[in-house]
């Protein structure tokens, strides 16, 4: 059986998947995606190789859910990784393998369950190797033979969802799907009402953070439309670059769709409650050593949060050009906090059991935000010009930088 590798900051390690029922045994997590083979070589996969996935995969699988003892179930729920690649036929034989009798030794082996997909909770799929195998066939098919394949953008993703439902459609309807990898939440929209994916990773928005984007986005789309809209007909950023120098003076909240718990004076706009927008005041100050409330004397702390104003997109923008983590930490809180709240709306929306409302409020979506994200890849290039920036001179060559278009001729 073969190993795995691992690569982290100081050193590159191999495992099993016996090590990996091991470690998960002895940590006892909530959820346990259970190893899947899927193939690291550029694309396209032979037969052969998807066949070889598709039982190394189950193999994998029917080793992980094997009991601790005849009456000890393993001791977390299990999400099993849907192989095949972009092979449809594929993608049915591995899903068939896991609903099919099992019999004599694989039987015994996985007792009490009949079938391995009595001990799957749920259903995970990683959209890269997808759209890696999916824009290398494109290549193809043009006569392109570049060696670096760059995945689909996320408006062509409609190619996966026939993919996905060729794994779904023999498989319970009743248990959780986890979807890896989106890159907007236009694509997040177009899985939701094409396959009826229950859960997504949070990767893109904490990789926008990285990048010094705030995001800015909300669904349902209000009534009135949102704030930043401009020229009719424009579609709108989802997300602002607080890398720009147009923030160093700007003291406004990271969002304008979004307002900060104290600000009271606006009560139309939905309360972000991240740490950057709804800081909140330390109830006391810090006690060291037998320091404590009675023996300084101190009044107990209230009982109710006192929020403070909303940090700015000005003050984050220092902190992004002097290089502080912190910057990083509030963005990410931010923009996770921004995900929460689409998602709450998805799932209100979704409760008022009216077909026509949902498709309604996508469309709206669709039309009034910009998929292209745009401010990302400008975002991109402000990233790698401050952190080139760095060393002797660094904050004379931002000056320059800075009074660069100033200096242009007109």
């Amino acid at each position: 059986m073969p190993n795995f590798d691992f690569s982290c900051a100081q050193c590159l390690s191999q495992l099993t998947p016996e090590d990996w029922r091991k470690y998960s045994l002895a940590c006892r997590p909530d959820v346990v995606v259970a190893l899947a083979d899927t193939p690291f070589t550029n694309p396209p996969y032979s037969q052969k190789r998807l066949t070889k996935s598709i039982e190394r995969s189950t193999g994998w699988i029917a080793s992980l859910i094997k009991p601790v003892s005849p009456q000890e179930p393993v001791p977390f729920a299990i999400f099993a990784h849907l192989a095949g690649n972009t092979s449809i036929p594929a993608r049915k034989a591995f899903s068939n393998s896991l609903v099919e009798t099992l019999y004599g030794p694989e039987a015994e082996a996985v007792k009490p369950y009949s079938h391995l997909d009595q001990a799957i909770a749920g259903y995970t799929v990683d959209l890269i190797p997808l759209l890696l195998s999916l824009a290398a066939a494109e290549q193809k098919n043009v006569g392109e033979s570049e060696e670096v394949i760059e995945p689909l953008p996320p408006q062509q993703t409609e190619a996966i969802v026939p993919l996905v439902k060729a794994s779904l459609e023999q498989l319970p309807i009743d248990k959780p799907r986890l979807v890896n990898s989106t890159q907007t939440p236009h694509e997040i929209l177009r899985l939701i009402s094409s396959i009826g994916v229950d859960l997504f990773d949070a990767h893109w928005a904490q990789r926008a953070a990285d990048f010094g984007i705030a995001l800015d986005f909300q669904f349902p789309v209000p009534k009135g439309g949102v704030p930043s809209s401009t020229a009719a007909g424009k579609k709108v950023e989802m997300g602002h670059n607080i890398y720009d120098f147009s923030y160093a003076h700007d003291f406004s909240p990271l969002a304008e769709s979004f307002r900060g718990a104290s600000q009271t004076d606006i009560p139309a706009k939905t309360i972000c409650v991240c740490a950057a927008c709804s800081p909140v005041q330390p109830p006391s100050r810090l006690y060291h050593g037998v320091d404590n409330e009675a023996y300084s004397g101190d009044p107990p702390p209230p009982e109710k949060k006192t929020y403070l104003p909303p940090f700015t997109r000005a003050y984050v923008h220092h902190l992004l050009h002097t290089h502080e983590m912190s910057a990083h930490t509030l963005l990410a809180m931010h923009n996770l906090a921004v995900l929460e709240g689409f998602l709450a709306g998805v799932r209100e929306v979704l409760q008022r059991n009216d077909d026509p409302s949902w498709g309604e409020e996508v469309a709206r979506f669709v039309d009034t935000y910009d998929e292209g994200l745009q401010v990302l890849e400008e975002a991109k290039v402000r990233w790698k010009e401050v952190d080139l920036a760095r060393g002797k001179g660094r904050l004379a060559r931002e000056k320059a930088k800075e009074e660069e278009p100033a200096a242009m001729p007109a």
